[in-house]
């Protein structure tokens, strides 16, 4: 069974011969391969050769577009640096001042180079990859998408002080997303994830009035293209997690601080799945292979078979290769529960 139907099969609900392996690499990719991090996010070609040489090297069931958080951003007009081996930082936000909500326009993809480069990318792993391995573009969901070009605190007391502005924004955003969501697709992604990690810092009752119908409305989108859907919120969800669950994501990341995964399994409907949640902090890099192959069993255990095996979130550049691969020879040893 090849990677692209074990996880396809598994999310369905179909028989497979074990769960999906489906890590968060980005800098201990680009450190493994050898690949400066500013040639991760910026060249499609380095981050194609680089994730399909850890999917190779480490045995696990996906491929995916992940590298920095500001291909949205850059196209809007946020200014970012990229050092050669680390994050891109922000120098200069878009939004200033909340007026300048009137100028945002909704992004065109063959526009913007950076949204070229990952249509592109999709584009290049459906051709080395495509039908053997789970292909994952990406989007910033809309909170996400706004952070990144108005600063954190800012866009939080915009919930309070602007929250028509901040709306007529997250609008913006998410018609963005569905452009971009539409040309990965059809360039021949599997999957789309969505990622909106502040979310995990609002309430339930500010995410289900600014974020889950525009959520709802990516994922809904990205169905009605057949293709399935990655939630990801790190960080503590849980007052937001069966909402979450709700939106219909396919695949719904839970972060260690989670405290339980199976607490919110019988919220799951036949074919959605959680993805998690050991700490890759603790126990992927900083634990051995007893301490990485109990939490993999014990996720396993507690999501009755039906979760992916991930950390809640990115593995840390700084994991040893010998830890790392004790954890992919742990979710292949899942195999003989089945």
């Amino acid at each position: 069974m090849n990677s692209l139907q074990r996880s396809q099969d598994f999310i369905s609900g179909l028989t497979v011969d074990r769960p999906p392996f489906h890590p968060i690499l980005m800098r201990f990719a680009a450190q493994y391969a050898g690949v400066k991090y500013k040639d991760f996010c910026l060249s499609y070609k380095h981050k194609c050769e680089t994730n399909i040489l850890c999917a190779t090297d480490f045995s696990y069931d996906w491929v995916n577009v992940m590298s920095d958080a500001y291909a949205e951003a850059s196209a809007y007009g946020t200014k970012l640096t990229y050092p050669e081996n680390n994050l891109p930082q922000v120098t200069e936000y878009l939004i200033k001042e909340i007026n300048d909500v009137d100028n945002l326009s909704v992004l065109k993809v063959r526009d913007h180079s950076r949204l070229i480069a990952r249509v592109d990318e999709v584009r290049e792993f459906n051709r080395l990859v495509g039908d053997t391995q789970f292909i994952c573009g990406w989007v910033e969901g809309p909170l996400a998408a706004y952070c990144d070009i108005r600063d954190l605190s800012a866009a939080c007391m915009d919930m309070y002080e602007n929250p028509e502005k901040l709306k007529i924004a997250l609008n913006v955003m998410t018609e963005s997303a569905i452009g971009f969501i539409t040309e990965q697709v059809k360039a021949g992604a599997h999957c789309i994830g969505i990622g909106d990690a502040v979310c995990s810092l609002i309430s339930p009752d500010l995410y289900q009035e600014f974020i889950f119908p525009l959520e709802k409305a990516l994922i809904d989108h990205t169905h009605s293209l057949n293709a399935m859907v990655k939630l990801h919120i790190c960080g503590n969800t849980t007052a937001i997690l069966p909402d979450m669950i709700k939106t219909g994501a396919d695949i719904v990341d839970i972060d260690h601080l989670v405290t339980s995964m199976g607490d919110f399994m019988q919220l799951f409907s036949a074919k959605q799945v959680p993805s998690g949640n050991s700490d890759p902090v603790s126990v992927i890099r900083d634990g051995n292979p007893q301490s990485i192959e109990k939490s993999v069993l014990h996720c396993f255990n507690v999501t009755d078979g039906r979760g992916i095996v991930s950390a809640g979130c990115e593995i840390p550049p700084d994991t040893s290769t010998e830890n790392f691969r004790a954890y992919s020879e742990a979710a292949r040893s899942l195999a003989k529960y089945y």
